[in-house]
């Protein structure tokens, strides 16, 4: 008994040591950090060496060059007094509206470069900050036709078109924060996190005057309006009578390519702007703080401002002026052309969203068209029209396709190249193609014809630089995974 009293001395006598122990060792515990709200971020006043400034500096141009490129376009549009085409050649439509295109992209515009000569093209912004928008789907029979809607950050927000089998009627766009009643006659909603959309029908039409009368009627349908203006009834708008509004002489007077959204001089102010307007991704709340500090040491110190504003102009020349190269946009592939990453469906990288938001701004999803995109040769050399060149599809290896496809040459600035011929692609449009005996399919590029036997499988280039885009609208499977890939382009001589 003795013993057993002693031990249970010493228990006790080790538990009083042991409450305390534990005590102290839990007060040693900082809190991990559970949620974004949790993470400390920049504090106000910290001294800040210019170069780090400039550092953060460049990362906030490059990381919010597409959401300042996508916010200066919808200003552009606010100009519009109605929907109609600015100099007779894009169409533009107030906040909240749409205009479309009745037939295809002119090649004088430069309101966007890398168009397609494939579809009749719409454009349209939304403000659902403000209210809902209600777009149409009239009833496009067999024929290809798919309505990218795009936020703020340029990913696509929704799925309509003839590849998800969408039915005609009434879709409606929301707000991130909207709670209203979903009006009777309404077919589906679509949410969006960024009350800027950019709404891009895109139906196919062959290069037939028959063709070309036979889709009017489906376009007069493709109508985007405010909620406030939704009845119930489908709506006709005959585009062909849409007004011509004249180019500003600011803007017709301009170096030649495309109009500039993004400009390092407004930058500083244009930002923070943006910033409000598009709430961060899950994650990027720290890097919206660490930006937010260099604003506003900014905002208090004129030389740090200077230093901001100098990595600006830096970042535009050296980082963001590259990615305008094809072979910048995307992955190699073994053929040698460049397909974009994550098209349209972005997140986090960064380095693709910018990529495109440089040079080919507003790609669909791979799902929708799978983006093939060349600017050299085999040999490693810049494409020359004084030179020919040759791609040839063998026998049932025309890419895979359920909708349509086009090879679409460019000039040097990105843009159609004006010919003779008035031709700038070549595809499942053009129906004088000219197959080999052995089936298959050989096209010619180059400032030279390759005889008149050839003409009509030719796409004229300019004296100099030019590139290329194939496009795969609705790819195959095949496309998809890689086992089919676009074939090398050969030089004739």
């Amino acid at each position: 008994m003795k013993n057993l009293s002693l031990f249970a001395a010493a228990m006790l006598t080790t538990a009083a040591f042991v409450m305390p122990t534990a005590v102290f060792a839990e007060s040693l515990q900082v809190p991990i950090p559970k949620t974004a709200a949790d993470v400390p971020g920049p504090v106000p006043g910290n001294t800040m060496t210019n170069d780090y400034v400039q550092l953060v500096g460049r990362m906030a141009y490059f990381w919010g060059y597409p959401l300042v490129n996508a916010h200066n376009r919808r200003q552009a549009f606010r100009e519009a007094p109605e929907p109609g085409l600015l100099g007779g050649v894009v169409p533009v439509a107030p906040v909240g509206f749409n205009q479309m295109l009745t037939g295809y992209v002119n090649p004088d515009q430069t309101f966007i470069v890398c168009p397609n000569q494939d579809v009749a093209y719409g454009a349209g912004f939304t403000e659902l900050d403000k209210e809902p928008t209600v777009i149409q789907v009239p009833d496009f029979g067999k024929r290809f036709y798919v309505y990218a809607m795009y936020d703020q950050r340029t990913d696509e927000i929704g799925r309509i078109g003839q590849q998800y089998g969408t039915k005609p009627g009434f879709y409606m766009i929301v707000g991130r924060n909207w709670k209203g009643k979903v009006p009777k006659g309404i077919s589906g909603v679509i949410r969006s996190s960024t009350d800027l959309v950019f709404v891009v029908p895109r139906v196919f039409k062959d290069s037939t005057p028959e063709d070309s009368a036979a889709v009017q009627p489906v376009i007069n349908q493709v109508v985007m309006y405010p909620l406030s203006k939704f009845d119930g009834k489908m709506k006709i708008k005959d585009y062909a009578k849409s007004p011509d509004f004249p180019v500003p002489a600011a803007a017709s007077n301009a170096p030649k390519g495309e109009s500039k959204w993004v400009n390092p001089e407004t930058y500083y102010d244009e930002l923070p702007v943006v910033m409000k307007e598009v709430p961060p991704l899950p994650g990027e709340e720290s890097l919206y703080k660490w930006i937010a500090s260099i604003w506003d040491a900014a905002s208090k110190n004129p030389e740090t401002k200077n230093a901001l504003n100098a990595s600006f102009v830096a970042a535009e020349k050296e980082l963001i002026d590259p990615l305008f190269q094809f072979q910048y946009n995307g992955k190699r592939i073994d053929t040698g052309w460049t397909v974009p990453a994550n098209a349209a469906e972005w997140g986090t990288d960064y380095l693709n969203r910018t990529a495109i938001s440089k040079s080919s701004m507003y790609q669909n999803t791979a799902a929708e068209t799978q983006y093939n995109l060349r600017e050299f040769d085999s040999d490693g050399n810049a494409f020359d029209g004084a030179k020919q060149y040759s791609i040839t599809f063998p026998k049932g290896q025309v890419p895979p396709v359920k909708g349509f496809w086009s090879l679409t040459l460019y000039d040097q600035e990105k843009f159609f190249f004006a010919n003779p011929l008035d031709r700038f692609s070549l595809g499942t449009k053009n129906k004088d193609l000219k197959y080999a005996d052995d089936g298959s399919l050989t096209l010619y590029l180059g400032a030279k014809s390759p005889g008149a036997e050839m003409e009509a499988n030719w796409l004229p280039a300019p004296n100099g630089h030019f590139s290329l885009i194939l496009r795969l609208y609705w790819p195959e499977a095949a496309v998809l995974n890689g086992k089919w890939q676009p074939p090398e382009i050969k030089k004739v001589n």
